[in-house]
């Protein structure tokens, strides 16, 4: 469980990871400090694993993006899950409950590197259908 206050701040770095303490300290109306003991309190508890780039809107819309949604054999999802994970296209794994095992999140510079991409997750060992989606838009990043 995390305070009111542990999750303003983290509201504030999934805005931007690289904010300075003082900013942060700024916006929070407290010390830098408590910005950085509650950081580290954080990171120790294991709420805070580690921090990330955030694209630009213009090089990100020059991606296709699309959910990939998959039907998996279930003593396979595993290797499944480890082969996607070694695919640099692929952005995100989520397990998921309904008609589909995995929703993956994709990404590619082109409609004809996405089919590549959709063909080789397809024929993956243990992907036993897919159904795939571009995303046209996104509405709400948070």
């Amino acid at each position: 469980m995390i305070t009111e206050a542990e999750q303003a701040l983290l509201t504030l770095l999934r805005a931007n990871a690289r904010a300075s303490t003082a900013e942060l300290a700024r916006q929070l109306g407290v010390s830098r400090t408590t910005v950085q003991s509650r950081i580290e309190r954080l990171e120790q508890r294991g709420i805070i694993t580690g921090y990330g780039v955030r694209l630009s809107p213009d090089y990100e819309q020059g991606l296709v993006k699309a959910h990939v949604l998959l039907t998996v054999t279930p003593k396979l999802a595993d290797k499944v899950v480890r082969a996607l994970e070694a695919m640099p296209p692929v952005r995100t794994v989520h397990s998921v409950s309904g008609n589909f095992d995995m929703i993956v999140i994709v990404d590619a510079p082109s409609i004809r590197d996405l089919d590549a991409l959709l063909d080789r997750i397809g024929a993956m060992d243990g992907v036993e259908r897919t159904s795939s989606s571009i995303i046209l838009s996104t509405r709400v990043d948070r």
